[in-house]
């Protein structure tokens, strides 16, 4: 778990980067953000820069497997590997040194696999400098790295760069060709193939991402995952809005804090892309940061892919247990506590599994609907599933335990 002893700093406006200028009209800054993190990411991939992390509890068991360079070199606010399943299809957003992918590995074994994804040079080089020490300590290497931007997965940007080294730009004609075979690569090479990956992790990368680019990489977070995938992020949050004089500073975005997400705008993104069963597994109590009274905390959220698709009327209802009197889905389902209230098929499915199941009782049909006779369900409606449409109407059947039913097993 992350500490919560963790230490409050505080950044005075005066003591900010020299190239942000503060007056009374927060003057707006040219700042190309891709650059700035790419700089101080390949620096700090040389040399350990305590300021671009937050204290960690990680399973010390998968550690001793890893080299210490990678150690000394991580930089994260949370774990989301402990979230991960044996067997997974792993993706790692921002993977950087390969700490999280390596520990992954040992998660999903060897019938697992686990993908970074980084558009970092140097952090890439390191990462993939250990593969075969870590494989041979493991047993098995089911790790691999690839170059990209974690806001266009589709883009494998060393193929991009091979065409680019044959193919210099010099032209405005170059120019358009490269970005026709950029897509071309898109649709006949994604760097990460659609409906994919059965979980996505990050540390504390995407809020490193620009702010123009955010909806799309959420898009494309959506567009790699299996139905039924989940994604699990840790990252940096702020608990009010950051002003733009603090968004224009290159140095506090590339340390993870002029970037941060509203912590409420965080869970909306999720909202926004389609994902279902939003959780916030971890919340960082006291703030990692605080700057002119903006706190800056670490949380790690879970969301789930697969609430997409038809609502068919099946006569299933889901009764909720408790122990609120009542909840609401993200579709606007009110569930009501102790009552089988009626769902439509896609419902009573996603309410069958993680992370709803623990707290639903299914009450199936007692004939099994044929999905031709299925009729649509409007699923805008909340209503208590009538006994006779899950029994159906012609049910007449008459059943009176014996005298002798008191036995453990009778009934």
């Amino acid at each position: 778990m992350i500490h919560d002893e963790t230490p409050v700093y505080q950044f005075e406006s005066t003591q900010m980067s020299s190239s942000t200028e503060l007056n009374g009209s927060d003057k707006s800054l040219a700042m190309d953000v891709e650059q700035s993190v790419r700089e101080r990411y390949s620096a700090a991939s040389q040399q350990s820069e305590a300021a671009l992390c937050c204290p960690v509890d990680y399973d010390q068991q998968y550690l001793k497997l890893i080299p210490a360079e990678i150690i000394e070199k991580d930089y994260g606010c949370g774990d989301p590997s402990k979230f991960v399943q044996p067997g997974d299809t792993v993706l790692d957003l921002g993977s950087g040194g390969g700490k999280i992918c390596y520990i992954a590995s040992q998660v999903v074994g060897e019938h697992g696999n686990v993908i970074g994804v980084d558009v970092n040079d140097d952090m890439l080089g390191l990462a993939r400098s250990y593969q075969s020490e870590v494989g041979q300590k493991i047993g098995y290497e089911n790790v691999s790295f690839r170059k990209g931007r974690i806001q266009d997965l589709s883009l494998n940007l060393e193929l991009f760069e091979s065409y680019l080294d044959s193919n210099p730009i010099t032209s405005t004609s170059d120019w358009l060709k490269a970005e026709s075979y950029a897509d071309e690569l898109r649709q006949t090479s994604p760097l990460i193939e659609s409906d994919s990956v059965d979980v996505i992790v990050s540390n504390c990368v995407l809020n490193l991402v620009d702010a123009k680019s955010r909806e799309q990489l959420f898009a494309e977070m959506y567009r790699v995952l299996k139905r039924g995938g989940r994604a699990v992020i840790s990252d940096i949050v702020s608990d009010e809005g950051v002003p733009e004089h603090l968004r224009n500073d290159p140095h506090l975005w590339s340390g993870c804090l002029s970037g941060a997400f509203q912590e409420q705008e965080f869970i909306k993104a999720f909202t926004d892309a389609g994902f279902y069963g939003i959780e916030v597994l971890q919340r960082q109590t006291e703030p990692w940061a605080t700057i002119e009274g903006i706190e800056f905390r670490s949380v790690t959220l879970r969301a789930y892919k697969g609430k997409d698709g038809p609502c068919e009327d099946y006569n299933q209802a889901v009764i909720y247990q408790g122990p609120w009197k009542s909840v609401t889905d993200d579709d606007g389902h009110v569930l009501r506590r102790g009552v089988p209230m009626a769902v439509c098929q896609k419902t009573y499915e996603i309410y069958n599994r993680a992370p709803y199941s623990a707290q639903i009782l299914s009450v199936p049909p007692s004939r099994e609907v044929a999905s031709k006779n299925a009729k649509a369900f409007d699923c805008k409606r909340n209503i208590v599933r009538d006994p006779r449409e899950t029994k159906g109407n012609n049910y007449d059947l008459t059943v009176i335990p014996g005298s002798s039913c008191c036995e453990p097993d009778c009934c």
